[in-house]
This record gives structure tokens, sequence and C-alpha cells, in this order.
């Protein structure tokens, strides 16, 4: 008899043990749901959940469980009709203050998710799902990078007193600089070429300079702008929880995004189109507040709200805005222990800021909260898409001392909604507009179509290799049949452990792996067979053949591990 010692015994013996629980939770289907989270400073709470429960029961639809979390809750339903009748009962119950999703909640026991055993996400084409290819404005890009010249020219020339009269966009692309006389021209121009080595600079036949940003640079900020986009995008489908989400980058102006699970294209929509950013304004102290309430035009101010409904009057000028932060940090802050962001600045955001209330010590400035949003509406049987601005004052305070880099913003309602402030202000808004112009929903029966489709190829397969290997090789093939079965379960419990996601080609790679992992058993059972044919005892031979078989197996699975790693480099977005 061939003995190996105990050791290894108790390892195969805990690994299948292992492999087999976190393979379990893939038996338990999914349930139709509605997620339900809080778009801003609304609670997910009890009093919440309440409200759901009896809106719900007022329209006679029963739940089968509704969890809640700090973040979300969740209600799961026997059906997909159930679950979308409760969405318009919910929505209707909790307005506009929650984002009301369609998703499928795994139906694992909690048992095995106190363990952390978990099902493998699916991906699109088994589990269904939204499929957006958005193409990003690449000419509001260029617009945008001119107005932010524009406006860093003005502030540049009127710190070196060069006097002009006017700096505007061209038409068609550029920037104009009119200046009063040849002398100021001179000095402008050479100011300019040593400060914004950026533009190149140009005399048109007004007698004017003329800035264009060079190809180079509007290559790399259009390149920028794609990255931030997507960038944005995928911190607001972190806020949607959409599991294993595909964001990535295709050609130089276009982004593909993919939500699987999630059925309601329309809410899906809502949540890529919401960006937030923040504007730093004075408060307008030389005018009242009554008059533009009263409907008196008044120039260089902006009649705004706070979030009392109290009117205030800030000026046009904006300080600042969400563009230069870099980094955006909830917490507390130390005097008070009210709840605040702390904003980190990039270096070109710091100069702008430091001299602004350089100047202003001892006056009130507000922060405004702007958030951008595209709804879709049903008006008379249409689908109708709207543009929604939310502006609003979230904290007016006094400077107190020249800021910089590093700031902090409070006023904020709690904590959990100065997190949510810091996550929407280190995404930032898109960089520039997207366009959905592709849109595929891949609805779950068909998702389910294709998981039994795909499932009946693994056991086709399986079970031929199976017969195959008891009817050749008899009683070592229900050996192999055996470690087959194993390999399987642990192929899913490793998939399942890692999170990874499965699709039609992973099925496929599967019953390919179902095929090549009975290759190993074929070459040691004719390594052991040609061992007894030259005399060996079977026990020397079973040894013998495992032994000498070793080095081509290794060689077959380095190649594939190989082949993988490629395949893996080339297919991650």
């Amino acid at each position: 008899m061939n003995h190996y010692p105990a050791w290894k015994y108790i390892l195969i013996v805990l690994v299948i043990g292992v492999g087999c629980l976190y393979a379990l939770p893939n038996l338990y289907g999914e349930d139709p749901a509605l997620q339900i989270s809080a778009s801003r400073s609304a609670l997910v709470d009890a009093v919440l959940e309440d409200t759901i429960s009896k809106a719900l029961d007022a329209e006679n639809v029963t739940p089968l469980k509704i969890q809640r979390t700090d973040k979300q809750l969740l209600a799961r339903f026997a059906n997909t009709d159930d679950q979308l009748k409760a969405k318009d009962v919910v929505t209707d119950a909790i307005g506009p203050g929650y984002i009301v999703a369609l998703n499928l909640a795994p139906s694992t026991p909690q048992w095995l998710l106190n363990l952390g055993a978990l099902p493998m996400y699916l991906g699109l084409d088994l589990r269904g799902g939204v499929h957006f290819l958005m193409e990003v404005d690449m000419h509001v890009v260029a617009r945008q990078t001119e107005e932010r010249f524009i406006s860093d020219l003005k502030t540049a020339l009127r710190g070196e007193n060069i006097r002009y009269r006017g700096i505007t966009r061209a038409d068609g692309s550029g920037i104009e600089v009119e200046l009063r006389d040849k002398d100021t021209l001179t000095k402008a121009e050479a100011f300019i070429s040593q400060e914004f080595p950026d533009l190149s600079i140009l005399l048109n036949e007004s007698g004017n300079l003329q800035l264009t940003v060079k190809p180079e640079v509007l290559k790399e900020i259009r390149k920028f702008a794609l990255q931030q986009n997507i960038t944005t995008l995928r911190k607001r489908v972190n806020e949607l929880g959409v599991a294993e989400p595909t964001i990535q980058q295709q050609g130089l102006e276009r982004i593909v995004v993919q939500l699987p699970g999630v059925q309601d294209t329309a809410t899906a929509k809502d949540i890529l189109g919401a960006t937030a950013t923040l504007e730093f304004r004075m408060v307008d102290q030389s005018n009242e507040v009554q008059d533009a309430l009263d409907g008196k035009l008044i120039v260089g101010a902006k009649l705004y709200y706070d979030r009392d409904g109290q009117p205030h009057l800030l000026d046009k000028e904006v300080m600042l805005t969400g563009d230069h932060i870099i980094n955006a940090a909830s917490g507390l802050e130390q005097t008070g222990g009210s709840p605040a962001v702390f904003i980190t600045l990039d270096g070109k955001g710091a100069r702008k800021f430091s001299n602004a209330t350089r100047d202003n010590v001892g006056k009130p400035m507000a922060v405004v909260f702007i958030e951008n949003k595209t709804l879709t509406k049903e008006i008379d049987g249409q689908m109708v898409k709207t543009r929604q601005t939310l502006e609003e004052i979230i904290n007016i305070a006094t400077i107190r001392d020249q800021l910089s880099k590093r700031f902090q913003i409070t006023g904020l309602d709690s904590t959990e909604e100065a997190r949510k402030l810091a996550l929407l202000l280190r995404a930032g808004a898109l960089a520039a507009p997207v366009e959905i112009i592709e849109e595929r929903t891949v609805g779950p029966s068909l998702g389910q179509d294709n998981i039994n489709k795909g499932l009946e190829s693994v056991l086709i397969g399986f079970v031929l290799v199976l017969i195959f290997m008891a009817v050749y090789y008899k009683v070592f093939g229900l050996v192999a049949n055996i470690a087959l079965t194993l390999n399987l379960i642990m192929v899913v419990a490793l998939l399942s452990m890692l999170q990874a996601t499965l699709t039609l080609p992973g099925i496929a790679g599967i019953v390919l792996t179902v095929g090549m992992a009975v290759d190993a058993n074929v070459l040691i059972f004719e390594r052991i067979l040609e061992e007894i044919r030259s005399g060996n005892s079977p026990q020397n031979s079973i040894h013998m053949g495992y032994d000498k078989a070793l080095s081509t197996i290794m060689d077959a699975n380095i190649t594939t591990l190989i082949a993988a790693l490629v395949l893996f480099g080339f297919g991650t977005g």
C-alpha cells in the first residue's frame, strides 16, 4: 500500500469541506427586490420602513421581507409583478428625497452570509440589466477650457496692472484680448507668453491678441475630462449599490456602462446623470433681499435660498468652484463637534481662494451646493426627460482669516450628509456633458434562459466525461469521476470566494475546464498501465504513474495559466 502523511488527508478533507460550504450559496436563487436609498440628507430609518410597510399594505402588496441598514432599505417580493407594482406605490409614498431602484437580491440564508459565503456575481448576459454607451461632448470641454483661461487671464492681467478693454471668446474658437494701446499690447504679450505657456499667441487683423489652446494641451485636457467622467460615473454607480458594474473607456470620446441586475433603466439614467459640486460666493451686503423678492433687477447679484427656505442675496461672481477640489473627507469640527467636510484644493484653486478671501476678511461668505439630475417622467403616456438643477445654500459663515489649500465646511444636518457630500465632491461634477447614444436592456427572463442553457451544457459535458471514464477505466474511472466532481465544486467555490463575475464565456470556460481536468487523470492512468505492463507491482505502478505524469500535467497547466494571464490583461478595462 502507498502511505501518505496524515496532514495530507486532513488538508484534503478541510479543503473539500470549505469548498462545499462556499459553493453552497449558488444553489439559492434571487428575489425581485426594491432598493431604497437616500439621495441626500434624508434618513433611512424605522420611520421610513414603517411608511413603506403601510403603503404596501394599503395596496395589498405583501413583501417577503424588508431589511434595513444604515444606508439603504431592501424590500423582497415573490415575483416581478409585485415588485413593479410596489415600485410605483413606494415612489409615491416616500417622495423625491429617495432613490427607488429595481434590483435582484440573493436569497442566501443568513447563517451563510454570516460566514462570508456569497454567490458568484452574474454578468449582464446572465442576470439581466442595462447597458449604456455614452459619448462625452468634447466641444464643451474645449469651450470650458477657454472660459477658465479667460477668468485666469482677467485676474492675472489685473494683478500686473495691465489694462485691457475686453477678454472674450472669439467666433468659432480661441480667445481674443483687446488692449488699450500698442505699449500695453507688447507688455501683455510678453506676460501671457511667460505665465500661460499652454496658450499660442497671434496678432489678428483687428490688432488684438488671438490666443488658442495648444493642440497637445487640449488633447490632454480632453483625455483628463474623459477619465474624470469615468470616475464620476463610477462613484454614482457605487451609490446605487450595483454589484460588479462595468465602467470603462471605449475609444477617445465614449464610455461603456453596464449595470447587472438593474431592471429599471429610468432610475439608472437618473443616477448616472446626477452630479454635484460647490460654489463659494460672497454675500451681497449692499442690496436688500426684499428688493430681489419683489422682482427688482439687481445688477451683480442673484437670489438663493438656504435649507430652511430663507432667501439670501449672493454675488454673481464665483470665488471658487468644485473643479479645484482634489480631496474631501467628512468628520467633526474640533470646536463644536458638528458635522463638517474637510476640503483640499489644488495649487491653482488654493492661490485663487487665498487671494479672494484675503480681500474679504470679516465679510460673510456662502457655500452653495449644486446638484444636477436628469429625471424621466411619464406624462400623457410619453416618457419625458427633464433636467433638474438644485441650488441651495448649505452654509454662510464670516471669513475669520485668509483661507488657502485646506479648509472646512460646516452647517450640515448630519454626519451621514457630510459623508455623502464628501463622496460627491471627491467624484466632482461631470467634466463635460455625456449623451447616451446606445441603450440596451437585458431582461431577467432572457438572463435566466442563458443560465439554464449554460447549466445544461455543463451538465451534458460533465455526464459524458463521467460515463466515458467509468466505462473505459473501471475503478480508476470512478476515482477520476469523484476527483472531477470535487474539481467542479472547487472552481465554483473559488469564484464565489473571489466574488468573480460569471458570464456566458465563463460558463464555456467551465465546460472546457471539465474536459481539461480529466486530461490529467488520463495521463496518470495511462502511465500506471504502462508501469503494470512493464511488470511493476500495482502499488509501485500507481506511485510511478503519478510521479512521472506530473511534469506533463504541470506543463499543460502552466501554459493554460499564461494564456489566462494574457487574456486577463487584455480583457480588463
